[in-house]
């Protein structure tokens, strides 16, 4: 296709397509289900996305170019804050917002993002997800409030987790991107490395295996990632706030970490198609939730 012919002979489609919403709200589920693959990591937990995710797809005619965020939230931290930042970054680049709202969940959206949605000249679809676990009587209700609320906005019920009229929105995506040429080559499916991949996988077992206030008080880091004839060996660090914390991660005699480890040793192998070797340390570092260089090194608060 040439690319360089002029702008109203375009048939090609393509722009960035960003996704908010309240802590699980199904955000990572519905990227990925738009998807076709698994980007995102997705848990029952809030607060599972910290980082804006890209995830890139591409047909004959159209490239999208998907961003799962982070939960909007007041901030209590300066990791919170970092997260945010990732948040607004996406509002202001974004030629269509996907804005995610859990219809089982009667938690009013975030005041502040909504009035900045609000105020928007792109494209903005309400998607009420998690329409498999509510009935028509509640459908209804959320599309005659969210049509008030947002009246130039296209409201579509779908359920991300069954992919329940997930194929439906995304031929109305495409129909909404403006003409022109893909922003990233074809055979891309994200502008993140595999490394940053692999860190967030463990970081989805922390928070698939742990409790309370664990799964929140630790940071993935990557120190080592090397890919060799047959294998890939990966250095893993665990930051966590308190010597108590290192020793529940731990476990006893070091199963709970074992567990852990090797759960996401496997999702790893088949990830990246390969056998992986991994090493996992922990490292107690009481501030880096709120020591702004600190999240700098680990991508927050670009």
């Amino acid at each position: 296709m040439d690319y360089l012919c002029n702008m109203t002979e375009i048939k090609h489609r393509a722009g960035f397509v960003n996704i908010i919403g309240l802590p699980n709200a199904g955000k990572s589920t519905l990227m990925n289900a738009l998807l076709g693959q698994k980007l995102s990591i997705v848990t029952a937990k809030a607060q599972t996305t910290r980082h804006r995710i890209m995830g890139i797809l591409n047909g004959d005619d159209y490239q999208i170019v998907y961003s799962d965020t982070p939960g909007v939230l007041d901030p209590k931290y300066k990791l919170h804050e970092g997260m945010m930042k990732a948040v607004g970054s996406a509002l202001s680049d974004a030629d269509l917002i996907l804005m995610v709202i859990d219809a089982h969940d009667k938690t009013p959206f975030h005041a502040d993002t909504l009035n900045k949605i609000k105020k928007m000249e792109v494209p903005i679809f309400v998607v009420l997800n998690k329409l498999d676990l509510i009935g028509n009587e509640m459908a209804d209700a959320l599309f005659q409030f969210w049509s008030k609320e947002l009246p130039n906005a296209m409201i579509y019920p779908v359920s991300a987790l069954t992919h329940l009229y997930t194929k439906e929105l995304l031929t109305k995506i495409v129909a909404t991107l403006p003409p022109g040429p893909p922003y990233f080559p074809k055979d891309e499916l994200s502008d993140r490395t595999l490394r940053f991949f692999c860190s967030e996988i463990i970081r989805e077992k922390i928070l698939k295996y742990y409790n309370k206030e664990i799964p929140y008080s630790c940071e993935v880091q990557i120190e080592s990632f090397k890919e060799e004839e047959n294998v890939t060996k990966i250095r893993a660090i665990i930051l966590t706030e308190r010597e108590s914390q290192k020793a529940i991660i731990i476990g006893h005699q070091g199963s709970a970490i074992k567990r852990m480890a090797t759960s996401a040793r496997k999702e790893m192998e088949a990830f990246l198609g390969r056998k992986v070797f991994m090493e996992t340390f922990i490292k107690v570092d009481p501030d880096w939730r709120n020591n702004v260089n600190r999240l700098k090194s680990m991508g927050y608060w670009d």
